[in-house]
């Protein structure tokens, strides 16, 4: 009898547990989702280029690099509010716009 109440005590503990999983840290994107890396990166390191290149966009990465060469820094603020913008968005919404549709700028 004890063994049966210890059986579906742990049935029943399993079945709560994945009612209550959270979700803050689940990505219905296999888990490609790369909306922090990238925002941080584009705060700290935008005036390089690197949230592009994380993201993919290999060109647009070397032409950020390029304008902020060209414009002494100041096309850096590109890549500063373009990762504000990144982190702003919902995980979804960030996922679908640059990383499915590939949406290289802003």
């Amino acid at each position: 009898m004890s063994e049966e109440n210890n059986n579906s005590f742990e049935a029943e503990t399993k079945k709560t547990a994945n009612e209550f999983k959270e979700s803050w840290n689940q990505t219905t994107n296999n888990g490609d989702n790369k909306k922090i890396l990238a925002g941080v990166l584009g705060i700290f390191f935008g005036q390089i280029g690197i949230h592009k290149f994380i993201l993919g966009y290999n060109k647009e990465g070397f032409i950020q690099i390029l304008l902020t060469i060209i414009t002494c820094g100041i096309a850096g603020i590109i890549g500063f509010i373009e990762g504000i913008i990144y982190l702003t968005k919902s995980d979804e919404d960030f996922y679908n716009t640059y990383q499915v549709e590939k949406r290289p700028w802003f």
